[in-house]
């Protein structure tokens, strides 16, 4: 009945996604995070991160990789197991100050059933006309990061092909470039991401039957048109500290910045065209080996039943994490997709392995 659902809700979709437009949200599914240890801080990662997931969060944290190759993977289910997030990430040190990265992340929803066939041309049901699609996201990114002549200093960025399915009725195809930088000075770190900056161009073309466009008209929605839809830039900031306590346990507290450029957003600053999202998170460790983390993000205003927006809410995350030999590292978050009103928590299980060349 859920899955049924996204039939009705990806056919009102497709018609949104029809024009040459740059709606609020568009290709939402990259901003959900990759890594339990990021999603535990709230996303608070553009600063400090410094292994195989910086691809995603930072690409000029690439440069702080401890090993020679690093290898993660992420499967998280959302809104109660309809929604599957996948992401696989590869990264390796080409020399002493230079990195590459590759990274696959799929956001998608499976086994939808398909009714626009159900009543055949005599006007009989026939189950038998029932099929199934799924509507996915994909991305696949290519990332460089470099340690510049400054020290502490390092950059990066991101090259990244979009593809978005919906079964046979739908796809698009885009391509967007993304910017990092870190500066590390004592034990202050600083950092700054920005997403899409030339703007990302989903190229959307429709192939619809006869059957679906006679669903859309019935149903009132507009025949969607091969189009372009626009993703504009985001610009993440961030900075983190770390503390020493008693040579064993160490805390490093982040604080992130997200500034949108679509318009107003329900976050703690909103505003036209720029909003701004703050995150918060902290990561508590043993010997470098224990893991306990926390944070606090998504801010947002709840209207009254009567009146104006007069609360806010934030939404909390936490999670632990192990590293074993400094070579297979374990994280968990139990975090949500960010819809508050709804608050489906999600167990979110992550894994890292670092593998180092043998010495000649």
């Amino acid at each position: 009945m859920r899955k049924a659902l996204f039939l009705f809700l990806s056919l009102v979709i497709l018609g949104q996604w029809a024009f040459a437009q740059a709606p609020k949200y568009s290709n939402e599914f990259l901003s959900i995070g990759v890594g339990a240890r990021g999603l535990a801080m709230s996303k608070a990662q553009v600063a400090s991160i410094n292994d195989v997931t910086a691809a995603y969060w930072n690409p000029a944290g690439l440069v702080g990789l401890n090993s020679d190759l690093q290898v993660a993977g992420q499967h998280a289910e959302y809104f109660a197991g309809i929604a599957n997030y996948d992401y696989i990430g590869l990264a390796s040190k080409i020399d002493s100050s230079s990195a590459l990265g590759f990274s696959f992340i799929r956001f998608g929803v499976d086994d939808i059933p398909n009714t626009t066939d159900l009543i055949d041309q005599n006007g009989r049901v026939n189950y038998d006309r029932i099929t199934s699609f799924s509507a996915a996201d994909y991305a696949f990114l290519v990332s460089y990061a470099k340690q510049m002549g400054v020290k502490g200093l390092s950059l990066g960025g991101n090259a990244k092909i979009i593809y978005r399915q919906i079964g046979d009725m739908a796809k698009a195809w885009g391509f967007g470039l993304d910017v990092g930088a870190q500066y590390k000075r004592g034990n202050w770190q600083f950092g700054a991401t920005g997403r899409d900056i030339t703007s990302t161009f989903n190229s959307w073309s429709f192939d619809l039957t006869e059957r679906t466009i006679e669903v859309f008209e019935s149903t009132g929605n507009e025949i969607p048109q091969n189009g372009l839809e626009i993703t504009l830039p985001k610009l993440s900031l961030g900075a983190a500290r770390s503390f020493n306590i008693k040579d064993r346990v160490g805390i490093l507290v982040e604080l992130n910045a997200d500034i949108t450029t679509d318009g107003k957003r329900n976050v703690l600053v909103s505003g036209d065209p720029f909003s701004v999202d703050p995150n918060l998170g902290i990561e508590i460790d043993y010997m470098g080996i224990f893991f306990l983390r926390g944070g606090f993000g998504n801010v947002q205003r709840i209207k009254a039943e009567i009146g104006n927006y007069n609360e806010y809410t934030f939404q909390p995350n936490i999670g632990i994490g192990v590293n074993i030999k400094e070579t297979l590292s374990i994280d968990y978050a139990l975090t949500d997709i960010g819809d508050q009103s709804v608050a489906l928590y999600s167990n979110v299980f992550s894994l890292r392995l670092a593998i180092n060349k043998k010495s000649g």
